[in-house]
């Protein structure tokens, strides 16, 4: 063998790459945005608006907006100074060009320039312009106006002043490049407006806009909050009967040697069983929590038990936990720190373990003073938690039937789940099926390698007005805690899942629907933490079948049939689909079960968030929304298929 040749498995200085400027972006996008499809499409519109937003909390910008236009453009503005355009002393070309070219590039790392800031890799505006293919960039300062352009990252047309202007800001238009996005690079309006005004809530006196240019009629919205978070809560609470009228808020700066740290909480008791309680670190959703949230839940807990001991409201035998304290409550903590640490490159958990005690102060601070000038909405928040703690204990005999052992322990939880044979949890899916004749032909048709089947029989309860121990009292709903392995209540924990997909398989109709979105309000109040993780999808079972000889084409869409019964002509054969049951296996197999071939929705937090208001609305305590919403939708009647 020569010696040129290297012998397998040899390894020297020579394997070692050297990625320069972008290019460790387009060699492993995931890295950065977290993936290639929809979430990590989206991500990049965030990237630039985290940049403008971040000039907005140094009190140099108040307006940003947000324009999606044809043939997949995305054009944010802001009314900040303006990106610098004067020569880096480092790279000796523009600065706008060595912040796009270049990562770990920006004014973020400077405490003089932002004290804090979102985006605070430096990586953001750089990774955008590595994925896309067109990237430009128009700035307003110094009365000029400057304009530059990239492609796919390298600069196609130098800086250069294109005119002048009386105003200041920046002006970023980009479009996703499609080999790098080969799932999608349609941005979806809906997605980006949630967000929008998410970050509207958490930043008080900003106003976002946000306009979808693509259609034949413009759609647009603007949001603009100056109560900040405190209209969040109050946003969050709507169709809920809250305990209190008053919504406790602080807002607390507090020098450390880490720099200037802001906490702000809001929050407000309603009658549910539910929490929501939401964190952020510098407008980042930190969806795993972190510091600040274990702050908050220290506090709370502790407050409510001095109170209550001290006002000798609790049973010599009784004491309440820190989840006790968390029932029904609604409440937001938002901090701003100039030197975040973020635990991954997702961003989900706060890690700076001064944050903790910062907030269990200020937010102890609030509440404590909130319950002494309130004494009758202290007693009435004290006895739901009492109320609380005496339904925790109750379920947890309850609790106790749940425990997954062996599916044989239990006949008849052996008897509904059909179980796959793989046991590496992130091989392996669960289909949640609608009734015995779905869940027949689910089990004929699936890949049992991989594929476990669980049927539903009956309606599964309504958790809107239920606690934790009628709830598993329900058949169903204790059979999916044993399928899925991840304990409830105090013992839940969703990296014991036993399947990294959880699908939920209902039929394509009015009753499928209504089973879906009660499923979707039991994750989102019991097992948030499987959403996440990114762990629960729906299924889209086809609407129709068109036939024609031996050419078969499945519909999933309404508005799509005529076109494809237009390919088809006049002779075509249709069936309407409408229950998963009226399928053979073979068929459940090709349209909906098999990963090569079917379409699967992940859900997100915002649609288990929406499940969760449809509910409070039509199932709540309150008469008027749930009017409200029937009038406002009553002409839709007309469409269902029942």
């Amino acid at each position: 063998m020569s010696d040129n040749i290297k012998k397998q498995g040899e390894y020297d200085a020579s394997n070692i790459q050297i990625l320069k400027g972008l290019e460790a972006v387009k060699k492993r996008p995931g890295m950065y945005i977290g993936s290639t499809g929809e979430r990590g499409l989206h991500h990049l519109v965030w990237e630039i608006v985290d940049n403008a937003i971040d000039e907005c909390m140094a009190g140099f910008a108040d307006t940003i907006t947000i324009e999606l236009l044809p043939d997949d453009f995305v054009k944010v503005t802001d009314n900040g100074r303006g990106i610098p355009v004067d020569i880096h002393h480092e790279t000796g070309k523009p600065a706008v060009e060595t912040i796009f070219t270049t990562l770990h590039a920006g004014g973020k790392f400077d405490g003089s320039v932002y004290k804090v800031a979102g985006g605070l890799h430096g990586v953001g505006g750089a990774v955008v312009n590595a994925l896309s293919t067109t990237f430009n960039i128009v700035i307003a300062r110094d009365n000029k106006l400057y304009e530059i352009d990239f492609y796919r990252g390298d600069v196609a047309k130098e800086l250069t002043i294109v005119g002048e202007s009386n105003h200041t800001g920046t002006t970023v238009i980009f479009s996703p490049d499609p080999e790098v996005f080969t799932e999608t690079t349609t941005f979806k309006y809906e997605t980006l407006r949630n967000r929008v005004q998410e970050l509207a809530f958490l930043n008080k006196g900003l106003r976002i806009e946000i306009k979808d240019l693509r259609g034949e009629e413009v759609v647009e919205d603007s949001y603009c909050y100056e109560g900040g978070i405190v209209e969040y809560v109050h946003y969050l609470n709507q169709g809920k009967q809250v305990l209190h009228k008053e919504i406790v808020y602080v807002e607390k700066e507090q020098e450390t040697e880490h720099g200037v740290i802001t906490v702000e909480m809001a929050l407000q008791y309603n009658n549910s069983y539910a929490t929501n309680l939401s964190t952020f670190a510098n407008n980042i959703h930190t969806h795993e929590g972190g510091m600040h949230e274990d702050g908050f839940k220290l506090a709370i807990s502790r407050e409510m038990r001095r109170y209550a001991d001290d006002h000798e409201m609790l049973k010599k035998e009784e004491a309440f936990t820190r989840d006790d304290t968390l029932e029904g409550l609604t409440c937001i903590v938002s901090i701003k720190h100039p030197n975040p640490q973020f635990e991954g490159q997702t961003k989900t958990k706060l890690g700076n373990p001064e944050v903790r005690a910062i907030t269990s102060q200020i937010a102890g601070e609030a509440i404590r003073a909130y319950l002494l000038e309130n004494p009758n909405d202290a007693k009435v928040i004290i006895e739901k938690i009492i109320l609380a703690s005496r339904a925790r204990i109750a379920a947890r005999k309850a609790r106790e039937a749940t425990r997954r052992k062996n599916p044989l322990d239990n006949l008849g939880f052996a008897s509904k789940l059909a179980d796959c044979r793989n046991k590496k949890p992130e091989e392996s899916e669960i289909f949640i099926v609608e009734g015995d004749s779905a869940g027949g032909s689910a089990k004929q048709g699936r890949d049992s390698k991989f594929q476990a089947i669980l049927p539903l029989r009956g309606k599964v309860l309504n958790v809107e007005k239920a606690r934790l121990e009628r709830a598993l009292s329900n058949n169903e709903i204790v059979s999916m805690i044993q399928a899925f392995g991840t304990g409830i209540g105090e013992e839940f924990n969703p990296h014991e899942a036993r399947y990294h997909k959880i699908i939920i398989m209902t039929d394509a109709d009015v009753d499928g629907a209504h089973i879906r979105t009660l499923l979707l309000t039991f994750f989102y109040r019991y097992m948030k933490g499987l959403i996440d993780l990114g762990y629960v999808y729906i299924a889209q079972p086809p609407l129709y079948k068109v036939q024609q000889g031996r050419r078969i084409e499945y519909v999933y869409e309404e508005e799509k049939l005529e076109k494809v019964l237009a390919d088809f002509g006049p002779r075509a054969t249709i069936q309407r689909y409408k229950g998963l049951g009226e399928m053979n296996a073979d068929q459940l197999w090709e349209t909906t079960m098999n990963p090569h071939t079917r379409i699967l929705l992940q859900v997100s937090l915002k649609d288990a968030m929406d499940a969760d208001q449809v509910f409070t609305t039509l199932m709540g305590e309150e008469v008027e929304p749930r009017k409200e919403f029937i009038l406002t939708n009553a002409k839709y009647a007309s469409n269902i298929d029942a």
